[in-house]
């Protein structure tokens, strides 16, 4: 079925730019904002009242939100967003963005996803992450991300016969694909024997599987292509994105998530099938929650991620480039900035400013995002394909 929805035509998504993270910091989640809107200046050339809309993603803003911190960076948008749907807000703030711009509501929108990390800023976040976990998941001594991708790990492994040495797989793969990035935690190659003897975290998962919490952001900037080409700025376009919450809400145990529901109109509103991208950024925060995705959109059947990921090279210059940065489970995860930095690395690589290895000749790039897990199931779904612009 063809698409019912507009267009993105003349939108440019650009300016990729990233807070180096690290692990623990004292800075507020406010200060990793305005970090990642200097980096956005700095990389533009633009100035702070050029920008006249906003999007924003964190976990740590509390008391404030969005409103809140444009007083704490000096900013007088007349077009303000927050998104709090963590891994999934990276592509739903491009969405919100896009449209923004494509109405006239604001020229120039910063898209930002950023976290601080104290020693117990993980802890206090899980501890107020849903109504549904406070009534159904802590009275019973359960808790927090490791203990639902457990489950979840658990089950797929059950219900399609992955092996732990298939999850190996790519986390050994992304590994490689981290280790020329500047700011990535995880400096050292990963073989498989590490990997597969680490200690456990919450069985079957073990410490290779599980993302680690840190500081940072990540961010760009969302305006018209003409604009973009009057700065100068290298930039990508917009060919089609899908976002859903709450997929699937019957199936008992999650095994797929929404990208399933939209995938169709997501291909036909791009023009491409998934033969057509040269690289895949999925969301990472386990390594289960990317065989899904990878399954979801189209590049297997579902239960086949397996075997497709034990016939592919997934490093930046194998057959299938996946999370050409490292992804969260070797870069790292800056809370909300965890649902951007798949989106930063996909404009990166298609305007030829990576941190770290280009995949060469990259045209298309797809980025998906997962995020709002509740014990069983993971609530918000996103996706964007990309395309190089043209100078």
């Amino acid at each position: 079925m063809a698409s019912r929805r507009a267009s993105y035509e003349g939108i440019a998504v650009c300016a990729p730019a990233t807070v180096p993270y690290t692990r623990y910091s004292i800075r507020s989640g406010h200060w990793f904002c305005g970090r990642a809107l200097a980096a956005l200046l700095a990389q533009s050339g633009l100035d702070k009242s050029d920008v006249d809309g906003f999007c924003i993603s964190s976990f740590t803003l509390a008391p404030d939100t969005a409103v809140g911190l444009m007083q704490h960076v000096g900013a007088s948008p007349r077009w303000l967003d927050h998104i709090p749907m963590g891994g999934a807000s990276g592509v739903v703030a491009l969405r919100r963005a896009a449209r923004a711009v494509q109405s006239g509501d604001a020229e120039i929108v910063a898209c930002i996803g950023a976290d601080t990390n104290h020693v117990d800023t993980f802890r206090r976040t899980i501890a107020t992450f849903s109504q549904f976990a406070n009534d159904a998941v802590y009275p019973y001594g359960s808790g927090g991300p490791n203990s639902s991708f457990a489950f979840l790990t658990d089950h797929y492994m059950r219900e399609f016969g992955a092996t732990r040495e298939d999850f190996g797989k790519l986390c050994i793969d992304q590994r490689r694909n981290a280790l020329a990035l500047p700011h990535a935690m995880m400096k050292r190659p990963l073989t498989m024997e590490q990997y597969l003897d680490a200690r456990v975290i919450a069985d079957p998962l073990r410490l290779f599987d599980c993302v680690m919490p840190c500081a940072g952001a990540e961010a760009c900037l969302v305006m018209t292509t003409e604009r973009a080409r009057s700065l100068g700025l290298a930039h990508a376009t917009i060919l089609s994105t899908i976002e859903r919450h709450n997929a699937f809400p019957d199936d008992p145990i999650q095994v797929r998530g929404g990208w399933a529901m939209d995938v169709d109109e997501f291909y036909d509103a791009a023009g491409l099938g998934p033969e057509d991208v040269d690289l895949v950024q999925v969301y990472d925060d386990y390594p289960v929650i990317c065989f899904m995705q990878i399954e979801d959109l189209g590049f297997c059947a579902k239960g086949e991620a397996a075997e497709f990921v034990r016939r592919r090279d997934l490093t930046v210059d194998g057959d299938f480039p996946l999370n050409t940065c490292g992804g969260q489970l070797s870069a790292g995860q800056a809370g909300a900035g965890g649902g951007f930095i798949g989106l930063v690395e996909t404009v990166r690589q298609l305007t030829g400013q990576t941190l770290g290895r280009a995949v060469e000749k990259a045209r298309h790039g797809l980025v998906s995002c997962f995020g709002m897990i509740n014990y069983d199931r993971g609530l918000c779904t996103s996706a964007a394909i990309l395309k190089r612009g043209t100078a």
